[in-house]
């Protein structure tokens, strides 16, 4: 397997990892804290997780590409 698609996949579940966690933490706390509706919890989950993704994804790549470069 060549390096870039090793950094890619690597960085993939780093950053998946990250935002699927963090979007689970928030539907736990939004079903623990507040008497949210199930759609609010979930649609507010789902966009916990796109905008997890989208800060995650050049951070998490670009720190794995200067690890594994090295």
């Amino acid at each position: 397997m060549d390096s870039d698609r090793r950094i890619g996949l690597t960085s993939a579940a780093i950053y998946s990892a990250i935002s699927i966690t963090a979007s689970a933490s928030f539907f736990v706390a939004a079903t623990v804290a507040g008497e949210y509706t199930t759609v609010a919890r979930v649609s507010g989950a789902v966009w916990v997780l796109l905008l997890s993704f989208i800060v995650t994804m050049p951070l998490v790549t670009s720190a794995v590409k200067r690890r594994m470069k090295v």
